[in-house]
Parts: structure tokens; sequence; C-alpha cells
């Protein structure tokens, strides 16, 4: 893992477009991961990047609150996908959270996302509510949070 520097943009745009069409197609619609301006977050500190020797192979963005960690994107490259790097990342943001002292981890994701609430649930993720998208009318997110001392 590394923090994604201003080089990096094209291929953080290229991935999570490839690692969210599947979403895109079903909602007819890109996913708000699919839309967002990565430069100001890489020069935060947010974005961090998985490589395979020299290939990106997946991605967390993740942003530090005074009592939490809330990731807003966890993306794996297709190729890569089926590989367990997405449970990387999540240990990665429990790791992250417990370096930055704080208690918990927050996400939130499309209810229609239903294979990404399963994986979240089945990592000891618990949900804490829904609510409608404010960005995109008609869809609903789920709200989900899970200690940083409770292991998977």
């Amino acid at each position: 893992m590394r923090l994604a520097r201003p080089d990096d943009l094209a291929g953080i745009v290229a991935l999570t477009t490839e690692a969210y069409a599947p979403y895109t197609a079903i909602f007819d619609a890109p996913p708000i991961p699919v839309t967002e301006d990565y430069a100001p977050r890489i020069e935060r500190g947010e974005v961090w990047l998985l490589e395979e020797g020299s290939t990106l192979a997946g991605l967390i963005v993740l942003e530090r609150h005074a009592d939490h960690a809330m990731i807003f994107s966890i993306a794996v490259s297709p190729v890569f996908q089926g590989r367990k790097l997405g449970i990387r990342l999540l240990d990665f943001a429990d790791k992250q959270a417990r370096s930055w002292g704080v208690p918990e981890v927050r996400l939130y994701t499309n209810s229609r996302m239903a294979r990404n609430i399963a994986l979240y649930a089945a990592y000891g993720y618990r949900e804490t509510g829904r609510r409608a998208n404010p960005y995109r009318p008609g869809w609903t997110l789920v709200d989900m949070v899970k200690p940083v001392d409770r292991a998977a």
C-alpha cells in the first residue's frame, strides 16, 4: 500500500471506472465514486493504492475524521477481483483507523449493491440506517459501521 501521487490520477480514474462499470450499467448512471474529482483527495492524502508488481490492482479512499475513519470508495480492478484484495483494503482501513486513534470505520453504499453489503456485513460491519442519496434522487444509501477493535 502506498499513498497516491498526482501522477497516479489517470490510473485512479481508469481503475474506478472499470471497477464500478457493472453498477453503472445496472443504475443507468455512474456511482458517485466514478464522477469524483480525485485530485483534491490525492492532495489531502486520502487515496491509497494497492499494487501487484507494477500494476495498480486496487485502491481505497479513506477520510480521517475526529471520531472515525470514513471509507469513501474501495475499488479493485476487474483483472484482480476474486483474490481477496477487497479484504486487504478493508484490513488497511482498520489498521489506518487504529493508527489515527479513532474507534470505528464507517462507510456507505448504494442499497442496490447487495453483494457489497453482504461482504461488509461478513467483515463485521453493521447497518446503522438508510437514507436518500442527496446527489442522486431515487437512490438509497446504506450506512454501515465497524469498531476497529472487532475482528472480521
